[in-house]
C-alpha cells in the first residue's frame, strides 16, 4: 500500500484558515510567486459548480478539482484565485510528484470542516473512482497548519492540494468516497460544465 506524503506549504493568505468560519472561502493570495500565464477568456462560473460537498455528524468535506478543463470555466475571479493557489504551491506540488514518480498529476482542493471538537481525519479515506478505476491519493500538500495535524476543532478547517497519480476524469461521471460518505453529484455537474463550454466556444 502507498503511503501518503504530506508537503506543508504556509501560504500567507491561507494560514488564517484554520479557523475559518466556512469552508467556502478559497482566497488566493494577492500575488504570486512566479507569473501565472491567465487564459484570455474565462467562463461565468462560480465554484459551486465545480465542488463537490459530503457530511456527516462529525465532518464536511468539500472536493474541487484543480483541472483547467473546468477551472478555465470558471468566471475571472474564480479562475484566477485556484490557478494562483496552484501555481504558488508549484515548488510543492513538483517536489512530490517527483517523489511519486509522476510528471503530470491530477489535483484536487479538498477541505476538511470541522463540526464537533475533537474530530479526526485521515487522507487516505479520500479516493476517486470512475470506469471501475480507484484513484487514492499519493501525496498532499497542506495549505494550513491544521492539517498536519489531523484532528479538528468544532468550525475549524484543514486544507489541502491532492495529488493523484493520473489527471482527475472531469469530463466523465466519477465518484468521492471518504470514509462511509459517497457522491456521485459529478454526474449533475456535466451537463452545466457543457454548456458552459459550449457557450464559451461560441464567443470566441
Amino acid at each position: 500500500m502507498k503511503v501518503l506524503s504530506l508537503v506543508l506549504v504556509l501560504c500567507p493568505m491561507l494560514a488564517g484558515c484554520a479557523r475559518a468560519q466556512s469552508p467556502d472561502t478559497t482566497a488566493a493570495p494577492a500575488d504570486s510567486a512566479a507569473p501565472v500565464a491567465m487564459p484570455t477568456h474565462y467562463g461565468t462560473l462560480d465554484q459551486n459548480a465545480i465542488s463537490i460537498r459530503m457530511r456527516d455528524d462529525d465532518i464536511e468535506l468539500r472536493f474541487v478539482p484543480l483541472d483547467p478543463r473546468v477551472t478555465g470555466l470558471l468566471a475571472e475571479d474564480g479562475a484566477r484565485a485556484l490557478q494562483q493557489l496552484v501555481e504558488r504551491s508549484r515548488t510543492a506540488i513538483d517536489s512530490a510528484g517527483r517523489d511519486a514518480g509522476v510528471s503530470t498529476p491530477g489535483l484536487a482542493l479538498v477541505t476538511f470542516f470541522g463540526l464537533r471538537d475533537g474530530v479526526r481525519f485521515d487522507a487516505q479515506l479520500l479516493t476517486v473512482e470512475s470506469s471501475g478505476r480507484l484513484l487514492r491519493p499519493m501525496a498532499a500538500v497542506a495549505l494550513t497548519p491544521s492539517y498536519g495535524a489531523g484532528q479538528l476543532a468544532a468550525r475549524q478547517s484543514a486544507m489541502a492540494i491532492y495529488l493523484y497519480e493520473e489527471p482527475l476524469p472531469v469530463l466523465e461521471p466519477f465518484t468521492v468516497t471518504y470514509g462511509t460518505m459517497s457522491s456521485s453529484a459529478w454526474r449533475d455537474r456535466l451537463p452545466i460544465l457543457d454548456r458552459e463550454r459550449a457557450r464559451a466556444n461560441r464567443s470566441r
